[in-house]
């Protein structure tokens, strides 16, 4: 990964692919901290380059709130992925894999925080 980003450069589409499966591996193996840092620089970076609602941006968004909800930061993760999922139905409309799997994660999401807030 270093290589690419010196040789192409922080930004280059490549680049961020890189740290994006590097984010997803470590988000796998539970090292959350890391992806989170790897997922957030690639999110921003898209942001800057391909703009806010640019489906490789809404991807990362997706990625971090999956990581937020993996430590226990569910009412963050909640936010981020219902702001993704609104972005993912006006840009890739209601029908699309992507925002289907972001309404699901909402919905299973709020349900839990919903169980949780009854059981109290």
């Amino acid at each position: 990964m270093e290589t690419r980003k010196r040789k192409l450069g922080v930004d280059h589409p490549s680049t961020l692919t890189i740290m994006a499966n590097l984010a997803s591996t470590f988000l796998n193996q539970g090292r959350w901290d890391a992806a989170e840092e790897l997922f957030v620089q690639v999110m921003e970076t898209f942001k800057k380059k391909l703009g806010v609602d640019h489906p490789s941006t809404l991807t990362s968004m997706n990625n971090i709130a999956f990581t937020w909800k993996g430590t226990g930061r569910a009412t963050e993760a909640v936010v981020l992925m219902e702001e993704c999922m609104q972005s993912r139905k006006r840009v890739l409309e209601l029908e699309h894999p992507d925002t289907l799997s972001s309404c699901r994660a909402s919905a299973a999401w709020k349900a839990e925080q919903d169980e949780v807030v009854l059981s109290v």
